[in-house]
């Protein structure tokens, strides 16, 4: 940024919340990060700040960020080594419970789902026309369709969409995890 002053008003913590539409705490982090202020506060003071500063300040921010030109602080990066030991003990706990399933499982039982759905879709079709032939009442079509699909449906809930062998199809990839 340059020494010049930059054009803008000049408003305080509560003025510069409500114009760029934030919370107060937000404020003070973006001081504790840099944010150009005018004059600081304290002591029954308020903070000033310039607006088009704080507006420059910004974009450049969001600028770094998106280009990756952004370097975290030392307490930063501790605390996102923190967060991502914490969500690897979570992780690991939650399979331990069964919490979890591996992504190959969720996605041969997604497979297995919307194939079942589909078979039991394309079923209402070859069933239906009997079943409304002559039929002039709209809500009585409609009723016949709402049953089919709902029968659909209940046998999709009632399929097993997982088999013993995909569990232990998992269990041999060498995955010593679980």
């Amino acid at each position: 940024m340059t020494n010049r002053r930059q054009t803008g008003r000049i408003v305080n913590r509560t003025g510069l919340a409500e114009l760029f539409g934030v919370a107060m705490p937000t404020i003070d982090h973006w001081i504790r990060n840099g944010c150009p202020v005018e004059k600081r506060g304290g002591k029954g003071r308020e903070y000033e700040f310039n607006t088009a500063a704080v507006a420059t300040w910004r974009e450049l921010k969001a600028r770094d960020e998106a280009a990756g030109n952004v370097t975290a602080s030392e307490q930063e990066l501790k605390r996102r080594r923190l967060a991502a030991m914490t969500g690897r003990e979570e992780l690991a706990f939650a399979r331990e419970k069964a919490d979890v399933a591996p992504v190959a499982q969720f996605e041969s039982a997604m497979v297995k789902a919307f194939a079942e759905v589909r078979a039991n879709m394309r079923t209402i079709a070859s069933r239906v026309p009997r079943m409304i032939v002559g039929e002039k009442d709209e809500a009585r079509i409609r009723h016949v369709l709402e049953e089919e699909v709902d029968r659909a449906l209940e046998a999709l809930a009632d399929s097993q969409l997982l088999s013993a062998d995909d569990l232990e199809d998992e269990d041999d990839d060498g995955d010593d995890t679980g």
